[in-house]
């Protein structure tokens, strides 16, 4: 396995706290990871496409380095096979590499906040999240990951919604744990949930892709009202209690 390389300057915890900017670098080649990994990862890939044919190998980026300082979240990664991120999942405590993805938070007209439930064919199968995806190589603008580029296409991939039809005010916030980066944006629709969850079914009904089963208001914190990839948790607590 390559040599273990350690994230520095985050916060203590899982909460969410403010982030002043994120700079994270696509370089060339072949992540450290991925080359020490390529037969096991292989190997662990026929398992997952036994158990669950659907699933593609696509290419995303994976982080090397990670680090947060004076407010800057800055990174650098490699595209890898989605079957090297599968086999990193596995890996205890996330050894080897880092995973940063957009969470894009979808606040409603009332209140609530809009969530997606993931298709049966998706390597969450079931999981309840914020549409979000890993990013990939269409997100990368001169060499480094457009974060609010990711969370515009993941979002009306899935659902869509438009995020330039919502109100931001641009700044960004995280969650970090278990080496993985979790970047959220507020995005405030002037629609009710009852509308949105209208707009989203409309979509889902001509979408090919498929990836959703649907989505779900969510109007409290309370981690048992649907089952929630972990992410979830922390931003739930933060949100709700900014509202209270």
């Amino acid at each position: 396995m390559p040599e273990d390389v350690p994230s520095g300057g985050f916060p203590a915890g899982s909460g969410v706290f403010p982030v002043g900017g994120v700079r994270l670098r696509v370089l060339e080649g072949d992540h450290p990871f991925h080359l020490a990994s390529r037969e096991a990862a292989a190997a662990n890939w026929q398992a997952e496409i036994t158990a669950n044919p659907a699933l593609f190998n696509g290419r995303m980026v994976f982080q090397h380095r990670l680090s947060f300082f004076d407010g800057i979240v800055v990174g650098e990664g490699y595209l890898v096979p989605y079957s090297t991120f599968l086999w990193w999942r596995r890996q205890p405590g996330g050894a080897g590499g880092f995973h940063v993805f957009g969470f894009p938070v979808i606040v409603s007209a009332d209140g609530a906040l809009i969530a997606v439930r993931m298709a049966r064919h998706t390597a969450n199968a079931g999981q309840v999240y914020f549409a979000a995806g890993s990013l990939d190589p269409n997100d990368i603008v001169e060499g480094y990951c457009d974060i609010a580029g990711n969370m515009a296409r993941e979002v009306f991939e899935e659902t869509g919604l438009n995020l330039a039809e919502a109100e931001s005010d641009g700044r960004y916030f995280a969650t970090y744990s278990g080496r993985r980066l979790t970047i959220l944006r507020l995005f405030r629709f002037s629609l009710s949930s009852a509308e949105l969850l209208e707009r989203i079914a409309a979509h889902m009904a001509v979408d090919e892709e498929k990836e959703i089963a649907g989505a779900v208001a969510i109007h409290n914190a309370d981690p048992t009202a649907h089952p929630y990839n972990r992410a979830m948790f922390p931003v739930l607590d933060w949100f709700f209690a900014k509202t209270r």
